[in-house]
């Protein structure tokens, strides 16, 4: 049996660079998953401009490695 990496239910892929935001079909930035499972994708400005009311409804997320959002220090508090 050929032993093989899986990652973690956990995680969540970055945006792929053919994404786009879900609200205004620019270029995907961040991506977050919801507790129903479901997955929204927004670009840097929306990410940024609703960040204090994502963090609230997201589980998990993951961003383009070159966006720093902002969302992400108001996770860790």
């Amino acid at each position: 049996m050929t032993p093989t990496l899986t990652p973690p239910p956990e995680t969540v892929a970055p945006p792929a660079a053919d994404e786009r935001c879900d609200r205004c079909n620019a270029a995907g930035k961040l991506r977050i998953s919801l507790a129903g499972g479901s997955e929204l994708v927004f670009c840097g400005h929306h990410a940024n401009k609703y960040a204090e009311d994502l963090v609230k409804i997201t589980v998990k997320f993951a961003t383009d490695p070159e966006f720093s959002w902002r969302g992400a220090d108001l996770m860790a508090n």
